[in-house]
């Protein structure tokens, strides 16, 4: 049987029990009033704050993690 799956709705434990454990993810989001972009691991555990993008791709890149963006 042929499984499709919306990915667009997954939740982030479902997203997480891809197989995929070396990745993070970055969203845009407001912190303590401010732009700012957050970084979260494969299960959605926020793990760094950054207050620009590229900061955010260093790191991941920095830490052997493939980076997704969330939109």
């Amino acid at each position: 049987m042929n499984q499709t799956i919306d990915i667009r709705n997954i939740s982030p434990s479902d997203f997480a029990a891809l197989g995929i454990h070396a990745f993070a993810y970055v969203k845009s989001t407001i912190h303590e009033g401010q732009p700012a972009f957050a970084i979260h691991a494969g299960d959605g555990t926020l793990v760094a704050m950054t207050a620009t993008r590229i900061a955010a791709e260093v790191l991941i890149r920095n830490n052997d993690l493939e980076m997704v963006s969330v939109h």
